[in-house]
């Protein structure tokens, strides 16, 4: 298959702004990796005009997919994990050009696994998780039970993922099957919610004890990130100012239920400011010292 589609790669192999071409091929008759194509072409390039280019072909009954990358949208991508397809189609993919090394330097680095990276990846699912488990318990509270089921299996797919990130592995597209390796424990919540033959309520109710119970072991770790961050400067963050810090805008939209959730755990400490009105205060937060670089 590779003979192929020789001469669509070759064409973009002599390109000087080509980095590196990979190759993977679909194993299975369904096969999400691929997106159900029976071939991708990934393709890496420096200073594209259009960061993100795909075309499709078919030859002898077969298809392919072409996608040619900027490296830099492909690096948010590994940051946080906003594509993982890609990520695994440079974990997996077969390297059929390469410049400098790139691919088999990127290959090492996504195998190493940055702490850095790691802390930031483990924060976004973390606050994911917050906000699909608190809105999980809220609609188990007014007795919407189905609602509540649904949130609740997004909660264990976020939780599945955190822990597949703390293990120090990249969440795949085919992600319980990762977790029924690495992490059986969250596996089996997740057998227990969907094929038990207790009653919806029940085993909600079952859930939101076990996720709790695993989002509070995790919290500190979990929100490294942030908390490293705001332990930066010594004067307590306001809101306004985290929610425009560059380095939180992956997980923005849940931050403002990741700081009460932590507030509420006494991870971060709320600091009240003077107003003019009387009797109201700004709230103003800093990580409880104890809690930093745990």
């Amino acid at each position: 298959m590779e003979d192929l589609l020789r001469p669509i790669y070759q064409e973009k192999a002599s390109q000087s702004n080509t980095l590196g071409i990979l190759i993977l091929e679909k194993k299975k008759p369904i096969s999400p990796v691929t997106d159900n194509f029976d071939v991708i072409l990934f393709i890496i390039v420096r200073d594209a005009e259009e960061l993100w280019y795909v075309k499709h072909y078919e030859f002898e009954n077969k298809s392919a997919a072409m996608h040619i990358v900027d490296e830099k949208l492909l690096q948010h991508w590994i940051d946080t994990s906003s594509y993982r397809r890609a990520v695994e189609w440079v974990i997996n993919g077969n390297i059929i050009f390469e410049r400098n090394e790139y691919l088999t330097t990127l290959k090492e680095h996504l195998r190493e696994f940055p702490q850095q990276t790691r802390n930031l990846k483990k924060a976004i699912e973390f606050a994911k998780l917050i906000r699909s488990y608190s809105e999980s318990k809220d609609l188990y509270d007014s007795e919407q039970y189905l609602d509540s089921y649904s949130r609740m299996v997004n909660s264990l797919h976020y939780l599945a993922r955190l822990s597949i990130i703390e293990k120090g592995f990249h969440p795949e597209v085919t992600v319980w099957n990762q977790v029924k390796r690495i992490e059986p424990e969250i596996y089996k919540l997740y057998q227990e919610l969907i094929e038990s033959g207790e009653p919806t309520d029940k085993r909600i109710q079952l859930m939101i004890l076990a996720v709790e119970h695993s989002i509070s072991k995790r919290s500190r770790a979990s929100a490294q990130h942030l908390l490293q961050l705001m332990s930066e400067r010594e004067e307590p963050w306001s809101f306004g100012e985290l929610k425009v810090h560059p380095e939180i805008q992956e997980y923005i939209l849940d931050l403002s239920s990741m700081i009460e959730y932590l507030v509420d755990h006494d991870v971060i400490e709320v600091v009240p400011q003077d107003t003019k009105g009387p009797q109201i205060f700004h709230r103003r937060y800093k990580p409880v010292d104890k809690f930093v670089d745990q």
